[in-house]
């Protein structure tokens, strides 16, 4: 049989599923090493939490909207897709967090708000005295604190090394935001690799985030929300410039990244298939066989490119090992972004945007950002006065002992709870008469979710996949939340299949 939407001749051919950033990405590095491709997606967007939409007339990020640059691998991506001069800084002016008794600056020199110094001025403010004297005493205690057992969270290594209010105070607001998550249950070797290595290096939890951040750029640095949820991938949070986190973006917004990929794909004979969803995947004696609908497309390589849990439910029945190791799905988020004919907002009064600690009365954000504030380029397109703000809703696992609120639903439940939130977090109020457009954007699942002992989870998945030598699984529910990491990981993968 013939595989549909699959050139015919000879030579290597390849199916791909999910046109996420993964996916497009997987589809590029097969492209480039001469393998005939095809590339299913289910919805008929391209790009996945990468996206866009139009507010107001603006074409504005539906998701991801900056990227960590820890290390230089969006930026080099970015110049082999010719854009790289429109990679741009975000204004100077850093976030805040928003606490139970009030507003307080973020500090800009941490890892996931773990900070490199207690006694920072931005750090005390948020602790108090007693708060930094406990968070002090990280220097004093052993190396091995934290660094010995096989998977620790990123709340068991905060609380055992600085004390509670660092975690409550700084880290629980940024997790939450990020990755939509407790710090209880997320794993710390996962969203801070090398942190603990760092300790162990540095003889302490602020030593180890200080070589971090001094190594941002250069493999080092925070690693940042940039989907949708966190800016992220990340997330996704909605990116802000968190704990002294080192990101940038794209003028434009990074969904330009999306199009520019996907102009490169088709030149390169990439055939791309939207609306054409994988109902199923078989082995056959020449590879793989993918059935969507009435048609079956045949290739000698697959690349599974969706979440995790539907990445599973694909694959389990050719490969039963990995039914057992099925992630969960990751928290249901909701971005609102609201645009806004509100000129006291030209004074940034919040920076770039607010965290949400998850104790904080009365708010049922996770995150804000002023999109306007950050980003020059969109200040410059909607003129003073005109204000872009995204809040994010949907903070899954991540109440840290706050007590249960319910979630907003409706798009009008939404609206409603982002205009009182919003005038709460920029200290100016906002109501249904100042905006002039707005739109919720809604992400199921697609936060991967690193729960503790995820990275050994990983490791097993990538073993069984590898040993087929046919197939492999990409994506940030394996790679790391966030596009960075997506990007770093999946040639990666795709160059070990191929090889």
């Amino acid at each position: 049989m013939e595989a549909a939407g699959t050139p015919a001749g000879t030579g290597r051919t390849a199916v791909v599923v999910g046109g996420g950033v993964s996916g497009l990405l997987a589809a590029r590095t097969l492209a480039r090493a001469g393998v005939r491709t095809t590339v299913l997606e289910a919805s008929g967007a391209w790009g996945g939490c990468v996206g866009s939409h139009t507010v107001a007339g603006l074409t504005l990020d539906s998701g991801a909207e900056s990227f960590a640059t820890r290390s230089s691998a969006v930026a080099d991506l970015a110049a082999e897709l010719g854009i790289a001069g429109d990679i741009v800084a975000p204004n100077p002016g850093g976030a805040w967090v928003q606490l139970p008794d009030g507003p307080r600056e973020l500090p800009r020199t941490g890892v996931l708000g773990i900070p490199a110094n207690p006694w920072d001025p931005e750090v005390r403010r948020s602790l108090g005295l007693a708060g930094s004297l406990r968070a002090s005493l990280d220097k004093l205690l052993p190396a091995s604190l934290g660094t010995t057992a096989e998977a620790t969270s990123v709340a068991a290594l905060v609380r055992a090394r600085m004390g509670r209010r660092v975690l409550e105070r700084l880290v629980a607001p940024v997790v939450g935001g990020v990755h939509s998550a407790d710090p209880d249950v997320l794993d710390i070797d996962m969203v801070a690799p090398g942190l603990r290595a760092g300790i162990r290096d540095h003889g302490s939890l602020a030593g180890a985030v200080a070589a971090q951040r001094g190594g941002a750029g250069r493999g080092g640095g925070q690693r940042s929300a940039d989907g949708p949820a966190g800016a992220a991938a990340a997330a996704p949070a909605p990116g802000l410039q968190k704990a002294g986190s080192a990101v940038a973006g794209l003028r434009g917004g990074m969904h330009t990244l999306i199009s520019a990929l996907i102009t490169e794909l088709r030149g390169q004979g990439v055939t791309l298939l939207g609306g054409t969803r994988a109902d199923s995947v078989e082995r056959t004696a020449g590879g793989w066989r993918v059935s969507s609908g009435d048609s079956a497309h045949d290739a000698g390589l697959l690349v599974v490119a969706v979440e995790g849990p539907a990445a599973v439910g694909l694959l389990s029945g050719a490969l039963p090992d990995l039914a057992r190791l099925r992630p969960e799905a990751g928290p249901d988020v909701s971005l609102v972004t609201l645009v806004v004919d509100l000129p006291p907002l030209d004074a940034r009064p919040r920076g770039t945007g607010v965290l949400v600690a998850p104790q904080s009365p009365g708010i049922q954000a996770k995150a804000l950002t002023h999109a306007t504030a950050k980003w020059g380029w969109l200040a410059d397109q909607t003129g003073p006065g005109t204000h872009v703000v995204r809040l994010s809703y949907g903070r899954g696992d991540a109440r840290h002992g706050a007590e249960a609120r319910p979630e907003p639903r409706t798009d009008d439940e939404l609206l409603e709870a982002a205009l009182r939130d919003a005038s709460t977090l920029l200290s100016v109020p906002v109501t249904a008469g100042d905006v002039v457009d707005w739109d919720v954007v809604r992400w199921g699942g697609a936060l991967p979710f690193a729960s503790l002992g995820h990275k050994g989870r990983v490791a097993e998945v990538r073993s069984i996949c590898a040993a087929d030598g046919t197939l492999a699984v990409v994506g940030g529910w394996l790679s790391g939340n966030g596009l960075a990491a997506i990007v770093a990981d999946t040639p990666k993968q795709v160059r070990q299949l191929l090889s």
